[in-house]
């Protein structure tokens, strides 16, 4: 049995959507907060079990033995380790075969504060001497293309990196795909990957990109990470949170999301998505 936590966000009901094309789906089983939300899963045969990342003693019975899971990391920015850690030690009690982990491009090395509550749970797999599989997310196009059209209508896009920074993103279906090739082949037990897309763009390639798909000029807005910080708060992001992204920023400005490994391409069997794919498809939407 293949098990999914977080199978409803984004990323894990990719994952589970490609499962679903890859093994019977009698073989698939996702862990839920909220079983309303994953019942389309459930009509289709998948087993559904109901645990709360903040409630160890429900999770008590989310795992067999032998299984293997995906500890799709949770969103709620510092509460994510005492979360992560229910989970691998309801797993750990569980006697599940593997346990892999999307975690951040870079791991240990990655020195900003977003990638805090991934390293201290990936120390905590390995120490808890489960089988695992890091899976290092890097950056998805999508934080860029969800609002595509909206940068557009605002004139420019705005952003605190330094001229020339790269960022290596892919498209988050590539993410999930990776996922799924873990947890449905062998070989990939105690193993890091470092995920990332084949290509890393700038963020003037990236203006000059979407500015020949809309016909209209689209230039790069470049503020000090202050000011991007009370762009965000006045938007109602929390200013913590505000604080985290100004300094992903940062961390593209000094090259840590510009990784290329080729450990994506390799999992997917096939070439990441192209970002100009992403700038097409967000301004359409």
């Amino acid at each position: 049995m293949i098990v999914v936590t977080g199978a409803t966000g984004q990323l894990g009901t990719l994952v589970v959507e490609g499962l679903i094309n890859q093994v019977p789906v009698e073989q698939i089983a996702v862990v839920v907060r909220d079983p309303a939300k994953a019942a389309r899963f459930g009509e289709l045969g998948v087993e559904v079990r109901v645990a709360d990342y903040d409630a160890p003693e429900t999770l008590a019975d989310a795992f067999r033995a032998g299984e293997k899971v995906l500890l799709v990391s949770g969103s709620e920015v510092g509460r994510r380790v005492p979360q992560h850690k229910a989970v691998i030690d309801a797993a750990k009690n569980a006697g599940v075969a593997l346990l892999a982990y999307t975690s951040i491009l870079g791991g240990p090395a990655a020195d900003f504060e977003l990638a805090r509550e991934h390293q201290i749970t990936e120390r905590y797999l390995i120490d808890s001497g489960l089988p695992y599989t890091l899976l290092r997310n890097g950056w998805y196009h999508e934080n860029y293309t969800r609002d595509l059209a909206g940068a557009v209508a605002a004139g420019a896009f705005t952003t605190s990196t330094e001229p020339g920074s790269r960022v290596a993103s892919a498209a988050r279906a590539d993410f999930a795909a990776a996922a799924v090739a873990v947890l449905t082949t062998e070989g990939h037990e105690n193993r890091e990957y470092e995920l990332s897309g084949d290509e890393a763009w700038t963020f003037e390639e990236f203006a000059a990109e979407t500015a020949r798909v809309r016909g209209t000029d689209f230039p790069v807005n470049r503020i000090s990470g202050e000011e991007l910080r009370g762009i965000l708060v006045g938007q109602g992001i929390p200013d913590p949170i505000a604080a985290i992204l100004v300094g992903v920023d940062e961390a593209i400005s000094r090259g840590l999301l510009a990784e290329r490994s080729g450990d994506l391409a390799a999992l997917i069997g096939r070439p990441t998505t192209p970002v100009a794919e992403a700038i097409a498809q967000g301004l359409k939407a």
